[in-house]
């Protein structure tokens, strides 16, 4: 019940977003602007998008190699099938299944798998914030809800990346006050399992203990989303709209950032919405900010998801393996 209920509020989220994004647009000449858009121009940005994947592919091999060694040929389609999980399935289940397919494949205990993709999130949020900041001066902020996202971010992506390094670098204390935490908050027939799953998961955080694969892990994910906002650039020119490189940094940080929220499968609404606002504040007409940030949404979601499906059926899976992949992750919560 409470998953459905998250699922509710999600899509309430989402739909008050697009909302907003679209109040001031007329929608008939939104459509035809997005079907006189240019789409030759989507080929070199899906090709570049791809690209930022492969980034993806390289950064989670890097912080998995305390736990395994794992190849890039081999974990890409792992990648590929946990976006696309995101991209179609509630509750962020691509996670899930991205762990799963990697327990399946390599033995790796999803609670240290999970645990480095909250690492990579953590430092996505982290670029985002750095785009910001790159792109204040030349696209400056003025509107309050732009400053209040920017502030909760910060705040967020910091802390959870202090708690993290701490964690990290000292494992000893961090399991000594996990312990004692568990063992006074929970009966004692929990406690072993979940003593045994806090492991895994600060096993997954070993990466950060290296100065070198922090620094790796950072970089990697300033090249992920530079390329991901040269996706964005590419698109434009489908339209007949210009910003500068740096508005398109602020606008992908801020999607991003609002993707956080909970929401609708897809990223429906919490995408749109803030993009086409960004847009508009930095002058371009509601309709080709709502074409161009509709059009770039479904430029991300269908490729990835579409090779997710196939990659999905390559592996001997199917839509089911989306439960069957959150049932080993509570039985697995069961046997740590």
């Amino acid at each position: 019940m409470k998953r459905w209920l998250f699922l509710a509020v999600g899509i309430v989220i989402s739909v008050v977003f697009l909302v907003i994004g679209l109040q001031n647009a007329e929608l008939a000449h939104v459509w035809e602007l997005i079907v006189a858009a240019d789409y030759g121009w989507l080929v070199p940005a899906v090709a570049v998008y791809f690209l930022a994947v492969w980034g993806r592919t390289w950064r989670w091999h890097y912080l998995l190699r305390p736990l395994r060694a794992i190849p890039l040929g081999r974990l890409f389609p792992v990648v590929v099938i946990g976006y696309m999980g995101n991209n179609v399935y509630p509750f962020r289940a691509g996670e899930v299944i991205r762990a799963y397919v990697l327990k399946r494949n390599d033995q790796v205990p999803v609670t240290a798998s999970l645990a480095t993709i909250v690492v990579e999130r953590v430092f996505d949020g982290l670029v985002m914030l750095l785009f910001v900041f790159v792109a204040l001066p030349f696209a400056s902020i003025e509107q309050e809800w732009l400053r209040t996202i920017i502030i909760l971010g910060t705040i967020a992506f910091l802390g959870a990346l202090a708690v993290f390094m701490a964690m990290a670098t000292r494992p000893a204390a961090a399991r000594r006050f996990y312990t004692s935490l568990i063992e006074r908050a929970l009966p004692r027939r929990f406690q072993e399992p979940v003593l045994r799953m806090a492991g895994h998961f600060l096993d997954g955080l070993e990466s950060l203990q290296s100065p070198r694969d922090l620094g790796m892990t950072f970089v990697t994910s300033v090249f992920i989303w530079l390329t991901e906002t040269t996706k964005y650039w590419f698109v434009m020119h489908a339209f007949d709209f210009e910003v500068s490189f740096f508005v398109l940094m602020l606008m992908t940080a801020v999607v991003n950032l609002a993707t956080t929220l909970p929401g609708a499968p897809g990223y429906i609404g919490t995408f749109d919405g803030p993009g086409i606002m960004v847009l508009e504040a930095f002058g371009v007409r509601p309709e080709l900010a709502a074409g161009y940030t509709l059009t770039l949404h479904a430029a991300l979601w269908l490729p990835i998801t579409v090779l997710g499906f196939y990659y999905l059926a390559r592996q001997g899976l199917s839509w089911r393996s989306f439960e069957e992949a959150t049932q080993v992750v509570e039985a697995e919560k069961e046997q740590v």
